[in-house]
């Protein structure tokens, strides 16, 4: 990466970050936006991102910074990639492993016929619900408080679509999958009813998004590498 200025980050840069383990995409656009006013000594500086990665998620998240935060809309409106695993026989109410299984089922009768058979179902345009436990808003409340003070909401389904699908291994009870979609799809949703296609039961049990667009996570950095190394190396003026 060339050594930026001041005045590239406030007339605008895209950075390409590899979210970590447990950091939400908030955490991380702070973390770059604390570096940047550190660095410049800055009073404020706009940053944001292209599209939420949930805390259980890693990869890519777009970060805008100063005037490129106005095409944060645009970014967002392009497909995405995602790898990750779907567990297969059992249900948990968040669909991924931010809460525990509340529900078993069988899953001697699924074999790989099955399953590609379950999954030609899933390409196109279809209609998924987004977890309850999300970030969406409902009456000017986000859906996880409603969840986690275990009121009961009704969430609209939605049409998305999914324009790749395909499982790279599987050994039950795990799928590898691949998936490319549309925005506003939750891959939570999508090993939710996959699960119940299959007259069993499923959830996201790791989840990695690889592209965004023309982006691809193997040219982006760690937000501590960006903040601490790339960064530590600019100039000041």
């Amino acid at each position: 990466m060339d050594i930026l200025t001041k005045d590239d980050f406030l007339d605008g840069q895209l950075l390409l970050i590899d979210k970590p383990l447990g950091w939400s995409s908030f955490q991380a656009v702070n973390k770059i936006k604390w570096a940047l006013r550190k660095k410049f000594h800055l009073k404020k500086i706009k940053v944001g991102h292209a599209g939420t990665l949930d805390p259980l998620a890693t990869g890519l998240l777009l970060i805008c910074t100063g005037r490129f935060t106005k095409k944060i809309e645009e970014l967002q409106g392009q497909k995405k990639e995602y790898t990750g695993t779907i567990t297969l026989g059992a249900t948990t109410p968040s669909y991924d492993l931010e809460t525990e299984i509340d529900t078993v089922f069988p899953v001697d009768h699924i074999t790989k016929e099955v399953v590609h058979l379950a999954m030609e179902k899933f390409i196109g345009e279809i209609e998924q619900r987004p977890p309850v436990f999300s970030a969406l808003k409902k009456d000017g409340k986000r859906l996880y408080e409603y969840a986690r003070e275990g009121k009961e909401i009704q969430v609209k389904k939605r049409k998305v679509v999914i324009s790749e699908f395909e499982i790279k291994t599987m050994d039950l009870p795990i799928l590898e999958f691949r998936v490319v979609c549309s925005k506003g799809t939750y891959i939570r949703s999508l090993a939710h009813d996959f699960g119940k296609s299959l007259d069993s039961g499923g959830y996201l049990s790791d989840l990695r998004r690889t592209k965004i667009g023309a982006y691809n996570v193997n040219k982006a950095v760690d937000p501590i590498v960006f903040s601490e190394k790339i960064l530590g190396k600019g100039s000041v003026h």
